[in-house]
């Protein structure tokens, strides 16, 4: 049975993964808001971009959107593939264990039988 203060842990942890992305979110759309009236020329009285191709002031809110999506994605919808993973590190270590422990026991007899 688990302990409250392991479940307590894991609540922590959790609060803080989900308080990590809201501050992403938070510094993705104020960044972004003050590069889009960058590029408007808003703080000067100029086009910046000047002969660049319209994409480009779309690249960084795009690219940084697809790293706040895949931080999404762990946070709010990982936790059963990190489960996944979990059961599979658990059984990795299980047969691990395992292995030496068969290693051990060969070479025990062997050493007796000698």
């Amino acid at each position: 049975m688990e302990s409250n203060n392991s479940k307590y842990e894991r609540a922590k942890k959790r609060v803080e993964e989900e308080k990590g992305f809201y501050r992403h979110l938070t510094v993705y759309i104020v960044i972004n808001i003050l590069l889009q009236l960058f590029y408007s020329g808003m703080f000067f009285n100029f086009d910046v971009l000047g002969n660049a191709p319209w994409w480009v002031r779309y690249t960084t809110p795009f690219f940084w959107g697809l790293s706040l999506l895949v931080h999404w994605i762990y946070v709010f919808k990982g936790f059963r593939f990190l489960t996944f993973i979990k059961k599979w590190e658990d059984r990795k270590i299980q047969e691990f264990m395992n292995q030496e422990e068969e290693e051990f026991s060969n070479r025990f007899r062997e050493n007796r039988n000698s």
